[in-house]
């Protein structure tokens, strides 16, 4: 029994090792001790092929990095649909669900939702395009390139035949653009049959009345204009041969040495000096101006008053109070000690020199700027931002020109000396030169590429400087109708340009740098920097022998400034 038990055992044991074997009946020690190593060494393969399972899952680890990638490509037709550009807009805007504000795209398997943003912009893109294939059709039409026949095209379309400061490729242009939209619109074959209807019957020959008939390209002014116009002519004709006979006379004459005399004058400019500085007002001064004497001076400020002040002392003699805005400007009359102002209010007020109001020049619908008489002293110009500068009678006080021809406010005026022409200059940038007795722009000054707000007439007839807020200075000849010197003046905008008045032989410019400098009327190279207001400096002007300046600032300060030269040596004043 015991013997059987003990085989039993080992056959469990070597069971997984032996299974077919037939246990025989031995001594039990003898049949135990053989069958032992017997099982070990098969059993040492089953302990090492465990260890090649876990060399196996490593190639297995991407592709349980790739399955979370799967959903990825599923988002981006969620906030930019690709349905625009691959023209299924009609699709998806026939599937749009209007409950919830946005639009499904069934696209493939998946569907697809648009918000707002997105509409908008496939509405932008589609405005784009529009106007792509418009400039594309546009540019595939025959235009006119003659200006005339430009304007007739336009004319038979019932467009107008120019805007204010168009030029000719613009108007081709806008002509171009407005013959595509027609275009688009299916109608210009139409149009075009008409107009070579039109240009046939034009062809025709016409009757000697018709062609006898003349319609003027001009506004009709008044009788007291054409009365203006007669008179400032002749009164500039004998101006204009007065100087043209100096001049020769100073040619020819060996005594007249006009070199020595211009740098006598520029030495006295360079020892400028400050004499006089008195408080002007209680607000910021605006302008000034000397009386044709040199015994006056006249400023205004920003309370609206000007004020009278005796010469060279600077003390107050009178104020003229009248305007209802700020006061702009103010200017002497070049005949008698009658002085005129300029407002914020519109309008600009004529005084006699005992602070009496003579007469009020109403008519600008916007603030006035500068303004200036004609050296007659007949006629006062005002400019002003509702784009224009007029002409007034100063004894009747009647409006003789309204004169637009800028883009954008009117800031700057002055008369030439002879009383033949009067330049303007604005925030468009621009100076025209008008010929007072025809009514014609001469002359489109563009070289600054800010607005100009200073500018002044040379006494020696064809030089015109003009400031302005590109912080330079121009100088024009205005026979060679282009810009002759650019001066880099001041490091701020420049305010106001003056000329010596007498022979032009130094030109002053003042500046929101603080500061007024005296250039050379011969090379244009700087003689003096007149240094001491505390802010910007407004306006100023010049005396007629060049022995003073007056400089007005922001500070409330006026300010002459003297060479010291004596009475008896001064420049001799005509």
């Amino acid at each position: 029994m015991e013997v059987e038990m003990e085989n039993s055992t080992l056959s469990v044991t070597g069971e997984s090792s032996i299974p077919g074997s037939d246990v025989q009946e031995q001594n039990p020690v003898s049949s135990v001790q053989p069958t032992l190593p017997q099982p070990t060494q098969p059993v040492v393969p089953p302990v090492i092929n465990p260890v090649v399972p876990p060399l196996a899952p490593i190639p297995v680890v991407p592709s349980s990095l790739v399955r979370p990638l799967a959903p990825l490509p599923v988002r981006p037709p969620v906030i930019k649909p690709p349905v625009p550009q691959n023209g299924d807009v009609g699709s998806s805007d026939s599937e749009s669900d209007g409950d919830d504000g946005h639009t499904r795209i069934n696209k493939g398997t998946g569907e697809y939702e648009i918000s707002e943003e997105s509409k908008l912009v496939r509405e932008r893109q589609e405005k784009a395009m529009q106007d792509l294939m418009m400039r594309r059709r546009a540019a595939a039409l025959a235009v006119p390139t003659n200006d005339m026949a430009v304007r007739a095209r336009l004319r038979h379309l019932g467009e107008p035949i120019t805007l204010f400061g168009e030029r000719e490729m613009e108007r081709r242009d806008r002509l171009r653009m407005i013959m595509a939209k027609l275009d688009a619109d299916g109608q210009l074959e139409k149009l075009t049959k008409a107009l070579e209807d039109e240009e046939a019957a034009t062809s025709a020959p016409k009757d000697e009345a018709e062609d006898d008939l003349q319609y003027p390209f001009y506004t009709e002014g008044s009788k007291s204009l054409l009365d203006a116009r007669i008179d400032i002519a002749k009164y500039s004709l004998v101006r204009a041969a007065l100087r043209i006979q100096r001049a020769q006379r100073r040619r020819d004459d060996p005594d007249e040495d006009v070199d020595a005399e211009m740098d006598w004058t520029l030495k006295q400019a360079a020892d400028l000096n400050l004499e006089f500085s008195e408080i002007g007002d209680d607000r910021p001064l605006t302008g000034c101006s000397f009386s044709r004497d040199g015994k006056g001076l006249a400023t205004c400020s920003l309370t609206g008053a000007s004020k009278l002040w005796s010469m060279p002392n600077v003390k107050k003699v009178s104020t003229f109070k009248g305007h209802t805005e700020r006061a702009t400007d103010v200017a002497y009359s070049p005949v008698h000690n009658h002085l005129a102002t300029a407002s914020a209010d519109r309008t600009a007020k004529y005084w006699n020199d005992q602070g009496s109001l003579l007469r009020t020049f109403d008519g600008h619908l916007d603030r006035l700027a500068r303004i200036a008489f004609h050296p007659s002293g007949k006629y006062l110009g005002t400019a002003s931002f509702d784009k224009t500068w007029r002409l007034w009678d100063v004894e009747t006080g009647e409006e003789l020109l309204l004169q637009e021809g800028h883009s954008r406010s009117v800031y700057g005026l002055a008369f030439h000396h002879d009383g033949s022409l009067a330049a303007s200059c604005g925030l468009d940038a621009l100076a025209r030169v008008w010929d007072l007795r025809t009514g014609r722009s001469v002359l489109a000054l563009e070289g600054h590429v800010k607005p100009v707000l200073g500018i002044s007439f040379s006494p020696n007839g064809y030089h015109l400087a003009t400031g302005g807020e590109d912080n330079t200075c121009r100088i024009w000849d205005l026979r060679k109708k282009k810009s002759l010197y650019t001066i880099p003046a001041h490091s701020n905008l420049i305010s106001q340009v003056k000329f010596e008045p007498q022979e032009g032989y130094f030109l002053v410019t003042a500046s929101y740098d603080m500061t007024a400098k005296v250039w050379s009327g011969r090379d244009f190279k700087p003689v003096k920097t007149l240094s001491g207001h505390e802010a910007k400096v407004t306006s100023l002007d010049v005396l007629g022998d060049g022995g003073y300046i007056v400089t007005v600032s922001h500070d409330r300060t006026i300010k002459l400034w003297s060479s010291g030269t004596p009475s008896e040596q001064a420049m001799d004043v005509d």
